[in-house]
């Protein structure tokens, strides 16, 4: 009985119903869940415990690698089962708690998490969630599609509760790369000198005495919403790779570039899809998550190793990877997200980090997480982890949208996720502007000349020339005007000046 997927044959006993683990959680426990970017989720826990919670209500702080899938978050806030969420979320209804303020929402940079926990920063763990493809014969937890925070989860929980989901194949076992960092003062150095070290073992070790419930389930990740390349996202992809041209032209780079990271959406998509019909190979990437393009890299020769802490693709990218795994084994790897966003290896590898902005300002402010400064989106996710500690911070957005009536570049942002310290190339649909080496007055005049939708071009420029005039400074601003721009888009539907 379910020998192939429980080969220690001492754990068989403590397979259970889902019903028959739901008393386990209580009201105000800490409980943790593997899932990173919608891979390898809980898929039948966390959706019976918001099910349950009318006939025995509870709430709970929630802890992830990433984001959940199948519409979790929702039903768990619904439900009203969530107080406390952290580190990162992509969830409609839970976004609009958290802004109510009914969900209680901790934003985490994607490698805090880990180190918090380890630290002693956070609650203790009262139960850990691991989806598994199985358990080894010596106990090991073999992770399905993304590693994240599992192996912290698992070491700190008071007790594990195993998902063995069927339908991942038992063929995963191999893919991962699972490591720790010390406590500290022992902290050792993380020994990755490229994308393809390993590290580690391919199993997550608990302590079998910690595992109260087995249970089984037999369904495949939310598929990655893959929105088509428009004209817009390819401008910003062609800008980007003109970068990366002018970079080989100087000898700044090779045609296989450094390691890159790219953030999750079809930005990213398109950056990569781009570097397919490009002069760039033997390419790698050390990044979070591997989303279609990067198998489209692969499968073009273009890519040659590919490390990250989950792989979230398309139904259709879903069956070509896991239906043709040994294809792809000795070109992927998945770790621990304390790992794949840890800032001593993205210096060390000197990766290229390309991430998303909301907005931009005149300086290089980045902000990637609030809308008009106080609505959260999604969250700051690993995009600082590699800002900070990337060999070139690249940020991308489009110049304008909402038929122009946004604009993406504004005399200020209002809310800063990426200061202008870490943001060294900043990338629209209009053009990218390399800050590398210039003061602020000269990113300012860098930004407006090469990023602005024309719409916006010269009301900027004449901010950036009046502040100069009447105010002066280091970083010139009218703080009267800085934030007119929104103002003018929450009483009139525009920023545009009418």
């Amino acid at each position: 009985m379910h020998t192939d997927r429980i080969r220690n044959t001492s754990l068989l006993d403590r397979v259970k119903e889902v019903s028959e683990v739901l008393d386990l959680f209580q009201d105000g426990m800490v409980i943790a869940s593997s899932g990173f970017t919608k891979a390898g989720d809980s898929k039948v826990i966390l959706p019976a415990l918001a099910a349950n919670n009318t006939s025995r209500p509870i709430k709970i702080t929630l802890i992830t690698g990433a984001s959940l899938g199948h519409e979790t978050d929702a039903k768990l806030t619904e439900a009203g089962v969530l107080a406390r969420r952290m580190p990162f979320q992509v969830d409609k209804v839970l976004r609009k708690a958290i802004n109510r303020g009914d969900v209680l929402f901790v934003d985490q940079n994607l490698s805090e998490t880990s180190e918090m926990l380890l630290d002693h920063h956070l609650p203790e763990i009262d139960i850990a969630i691991i989806e598994a493809a199985y358990i080894t014969a010596e106990g090991g937890i073999v992770p399905t599609t993304s590693v994240g925070n599992s192996p912290i989860f698992a070491d700190k929980a008071k007790k594990v509760i195993i998902e063995i989901n069927t339908a991942v194949q038992t063929n995963v076992h191999g893919l991962h790369d699972i490591y720790l960092p010390e406590a500290y003062p022992n902290r050792k150095a993380i020994e990755i000198f490229r994308p393809n070290d390993r590290i580690g073992s391919a199993v997550i070790n608990v302590e079998p005495e910690k595992i109260a419930a087995i249970v089984l389930s037999h369904q495949q990740d939310s598929p990655a919403d893959i929105a088509v390349i428009d004209d817009k996202t390819a401008a910003i992809a062609h800008h980007l790779i003109d970068f990366f041209t002018e970079e080989v032209k100087n000898g700044r780079l090779s045609k296989s570039l450094r390691p890159l990271q790219a953030g999750i959406g079809k930005v990213a998509n398109a950056v990569l899809t781009g570097l397919a019909e490009s002069d760039f190979e033997g390419l790698t990437m050390f990044s979070e998550v591997l989303q279609d393009s990067a198998f489209d890299l692969i499968d073009a020769g273009k890519l040659t190793f590919a490390s990250a802490a989950s792989i979230t693709v398309s139904a259709a990218c879903y069956q070509r990877v896991f239906d043709n795994l040994e294809k792809y084994k000795d070109k992927v790897v998945l770790r621990p997200q304390s790992i794949s966003n840890a800032p001593e290896v993205i210096r060390r590898l000197g990766i290229i980090g390309i991430n998303t902005a909301i907005e931009f300002d005149i300086y290089g402010n980045v902000n990637s997480s609030h809308i008009a400064g106080t609505q959260m989106m999604n969250g700051i996710g690993g995009s600082g982890d590699f800002a900070r500690n990337a060999h070139i911070s690249i940020f991308v957005t489009q110049a304008a949208s909402k038929e122009n009536k946004i604009s993406h570049v504004l005399p200020m942002v209002t809310h800063v996720d990426h200061n202008e310290h870490n943001v060294d190339v900043v990338v629209t649909d209009v053009g990218y502007a390399d800050l590398r080496g210039l003061a602020p007055r000269e990113r300012a005049l860098k930004i407006i000349g090469n990023c602005v939708h024309p719409d916006y071009k010269e009301e900027l420029q004449s901010y950036f020339d009046r502040a100069v005039a009447e105010i002066g400074g280091q970083t010139p601003h009218l703080l009267d005007e800085a934030f007119l721009w929104h103002k003018r888009f929450r009483e009139n539907g525009s920023m545009k000046a009418r």
